[in-house]
């Protein structure tokens, strides 16, 4: 299988891959849903991150185990989420697909944000400012 063969991500199947790719490997659910509430600015829902997580695991992008009983939690159980093979190619393609398509678009993206948010962008280094 070629790297860029495979089904496509949503943007939160690409948020939660993201998230385990940041925190690493063995990242537990509540961390990766306070990871992508801080990055994204949005209130997500607890349970989107795990039926996402559920979604991911089916697909063979992620797999996951449960860990040791801890005294902290009243002796549950943690479980733990891996980057699979499969996501990784995942999100490989999505990261080369957007990369691909806004190549060559940094002033009209930056125009179009400071139209939008009506911030200034700023000059990126080795560019002269508007």
């Amino acid at each position: 299988m070629r790297v860029l063969d495979g089904p496509a991500l949503g943007e939160f199947e690409q948020a939660v891959l993201l998230s385990l790719l940041r925190l690493g490997n063995g990242a537990f659910g509540a961390a990766i849903h306070r990871e992508i509430a801080a990055r994204t600015g949005r209130r997500v829902p607890p349970g989107a991150v795990y039926v996402t997580l559920e979604r991911l695991e089916a697909k063979r992008m992620v797999c996951s185990y449960t860990g040791m009983p801890t005294g902290r939690r009243g002796g549950r159980r943690r479980k733990h989420y891996l980057l699979d093979t499969a996501g990784e190619r995942a999100l490989l393609r999505a990261w080369w697909t957007f990369s691909a398509l806004t190549a060559g678009l940094g002033p009209e993206l930056e125009a179009l944000a400071a139209r939008v948010t009506g911030r200034v962008p700023r000059a990126a280094p080795g560019r002269r400012s508007w």
